[in-house]
């Protein structure tokens, strides 16, 4: 779309962009859904056409593309409505959400750099920084989750990356990111989020000054747990880096697949309300339990990051952690984990399906907290009475182990 005709467009809320963004690579076609497009060799008219097309994949400018690796008009509808969705330049999709984490730091890093990592980012991306970076001479260290204009303490003069998760991986601290990001960005250091528990539809990391947003777009995106993608989006000074990257690696999704997570965000903002009104409606029934010592979810107003929550994101998914009383923990929360019927035990989240695990946090700063006594809820769309007749019966089984 050319400029004038962007700035004549109504300024559209996300809602209403998730069901009508993502159209302009399809345009001429009369279908509301973008259709699939598959390909691998595309044809060209003549040899100036090959060069002409080569040349605007180099300078990376729109128009036909001259292989399938760089994207399909399917590809692209999901890449311009998430672009759209998170204030970003452009997005791109990997075959899932630690491929999306582990390529935004690939881009960004060289050899001799260093890294600066939450200590709760999701454990699968941490592991990627201590055992993986160290091979490509690139130093990793991690700062508290909690942390705040301190981590200026931290910076080493070759750090090139910020890495940030809010909230945090099984234990959901929230973290001050337009404050994080300004201080990377005065020291000429990119930043990098994993942005996949509020979504893009409740916050836009790259409004706050963060230059790399990456989502696990097999959870709530895509929405019903039968594949995997992530999707990263950049703004315009970290794009070409992160493109590169990708293309080097070969790295790309399945034009069907690109459909599936295009059609999963057209009811994102129905199933996320959703979503948050069942964990709820289950929080404030385990929190009436003796066993449970507290809840871990910034919505709640007891919750350390809830003013930060409330100051950055415009709503909330249905994932949240219980921690259970001490003498409540151990092997006995196996018992409750393995009573439940229609919790499934399962190693995601955002599915349609609730999910219910023990978890136990990986920690370098300090020691992991809630060891043993921390169990993980995914709220589905099941009725949710059904799923707390499931919790009675999985707390009885507790209380008798």
């Amino acid at each position: 779309m050319a400029k004038d005709e962007s700035a004549k467009r109504p300024q559209r809320r996300r809602e209403t962009l998730l069901t009508h963004g993502g159209k302009a690579a399809v345009a001429g076609h009369d279908f509301v859904n973008p259709p699939i497009v598959r390909g691998s060799t595309v044809l060209h008219a003549n040899v100036a056409d090959m060069k002409e097309r080569s040349r605007r994949y180099r300078s990376d400018e729109p128009g036909p593309v001259n292989y399938g690796m760089f994207g399909t008009p399917t590809h692209h509808a999901l890449f311009d409505l998430m672009s759209e969705l998170e204030c970003g330049h452009r997005s791109w999709a990997v075959p899932s959400g630690l491929a999306a984490c582990t390529m935004a730091m690939m881009a960004m890093l060289r050899s001799g750099d260093h890294v600066l990592v939450s200590d709760s980012a999701y454990g699968p991306t941490r592991r990627f920084c201590i055992d993986v970076l160290p091979r490509y001479g690139v130093q990793c260290s991690f700062y508290s989750a909690t942390a705040g204009r301190e981590i200026e303490a931290l910076f080493r003069p070759n750090t090139r990356l910020l890495w940030l998760e809010s909230p945090g991986s099984l234990t959901f601290e929230m973290q001050d990111v337009p404050a994080l990001a300004e201080l990377a960005r005065k020291r000429g250091v990119a930043t990098g989020i994993d942005n996949t528990w509020a979504t893009p539809l409740y916050f836009q990391p790259l409004r706050c000054g963060v230059d790399i947003s990456v989502h696990a777009a097999t959870k709530y995106i895509c929405g019903h747990s039968d594949m995997l993608m992530g999707t990263v989006t950049c703004n315009a000074a970290s794009w070409p880096r992160l493109r590169e990257t990708v293309f080097t690696f070969g790295l790309t999704v399945s034009p069907d697949d690109a459909y599936v997570a295009l059609r999963g965000l057209r009811s994102l903002g129905a199933r996320l309300r959703q979503h948050r009104a069942t964990a709820e409606r289950l929080i404030e029934w385990l929190l009436a339990q003796s066993e449970v010592e507290r809840i871990l979810y910034p919505p709640l107003a007891t919750d350390p990051g809830n003013a930060l929550w409330k100051r950055d994101m415009t709503g909330a998914s249905g994932l949240f952690g219980i921690v259970l009383q001490p003498n409540a923990g151990g092997v006995r929360l196996e018992a409750l984990v393995d009573a439940v019927q229609l919790f499934g035990r399962g190693y995601s989240w955002g599915g349609h399906e609730s999910l219910l695990i023990p978890v136990s946090p990986e920690r370098s700063i300090v020691a992991a907290p809630y060891q043993g006594r921390l169990f993980r809820i995914s709220a589905g769309l099941e009725d949710v009475d059904d799923l707390i007749d499931d919790l009675k019966r999985g707390f009885t089984a507790l209380r008798a182990a």
